[in-house]
Parts: structure tokens; C-alpha cells; sequence
């Protein structure tokens, strides 16, 4: 499955150079978040948004916990927010590329992970949700290959179950 684990969350609250948050706010947030109150850690920010409406961290924080809660609408939503108003950050578009992986929008999926990749080349989540993505991609391809007029070679079957297979082993299925 395609991963955004919480400590991207963590990662990206560090962020220098952003607007100014209440950090006693978020890290109240993060302490409800982390004793499993998830329900008070999503309001604790709300709260803070109102406050600072723009606060990157606490949009971005939001958006994860969001996407964590399976509001895959919200959380997109969030991330394409973000993605367009601050288009030099690479974990936004990592993370509307998991929700658009995971809706099958592997295309999309692809186009913004190959940003987030362009803005940080050395993203490890990016680098293993690309791949993810590219052995979906990949998938697809031998499935049409093998549904075409002509009868398939061989090698296109071999090739078909080799992806299916290993997409299954990783938990990568549609």
C-alpha cells in the first residue's frame, strides 16, 4: 500500500521558514493525536486554523490526519490547496499523490510524484510511492498487452504474473 506514515506529519511540522504556528496548539494536537483522541487532535487544529487560516503546518497537519481518519475527499482537497499555493513543497504533492494512487488515478498519482521528486530528489517516501506507482503502471500495461486482438507471447504472460504477483505481495492491489 501506498504509505504516509504519521512521522510525515512530524517531519513536516519542523518546516523552517513558514508561517509562524502555535506550537503549543499543534503539539496539543499531537499529544491528543498520539493517545488515539483523534477526534479532539482534528479540533484542536480546526481551533488553530481559525486562527491562522494560512498556517501551512497546521493545513498540512490537518490533511494528514484527515487522510489517516479515511477522509480521502477532505484530504485531497487539502493537498491540492497546498500544492498550488506553495508549488516548491515536495510532501504536498507526495501526499495528494497517495490519495490519487489509492482513488486509481495512477497517472496523476505519477505526474505528482515525479514534482515532489523534481523539488526534492532525495525524498525516500516519494522515491518508494513512485515505484509503487510505476509496478501499478506496469501492471496495467501487460493487462492490456495480454487483452489485445493478437494472440500473447509468451513473454507478456510471464511478465503479467511476475507484476501481478509481486504487486500482490506488496499489497499494491487496485
Amino acid at each position: 500500500m501506498f504509505r504516509l506514515p504519521f512521522r510525515a506529519l512530524l517531519a513536516l511540522l519542523m518546516l523552517a521558514g513558514t508561517v509562524p504556528v502555535r506550537a503549543d496548539e499543534l503539539a496539543d494536537a499531537q499529544r491528543l493525536w498520539l493517545a488515539q483522541r483523534r477526534g479532539e487532535a482534528v479540533a484542536q487544529v480546526e481551533a488553530a486554523l481559525k486562527k491562522t487560516p494560512d498556517d501551512l503546518r497546521l493545513r498540512f497537519a490537518l490533511g494528514v490526519m484527515t487522510m489517516e481518519l479515511g477522509q480521502q475527499a477532505r484530504a485531497r482537497a487539502l493537498f491540492q490547496a497546498l500544492t498550488q499555493e506553495h508549488p516548491d513543497l515536495a510532501d504536498p504533492h507526495n501526499n495528494l499523490a497517495v490519495l490519487q494512487a489509492a482513488a486509481g488515478d495512477l497517472d496523476g498519482a505519477r505526474a505528482s510524484l515525479e514534482q515532489a521528486l523534481r523539488l526534492q530528489p532525495d525524498h525516500q517516501q516519494a522515491q518508494e510511492n513512485l515505484g509503487d506507482v510505476l509496478l501499478r503502471l506496469a501492471t496495467r500495461a501487460y493487462e492490456r498487452a495480454a487483452q489485445g486482438p493478437a494472440p500473447t507471447t509468451p513473454s507478456v504472460q510471464n511478465k503479467l504474473q511476475r507484476t501481478q504477483s509481486l504487486t500482490r505481495d506488496l499489497n499494491l492491489s487496485h
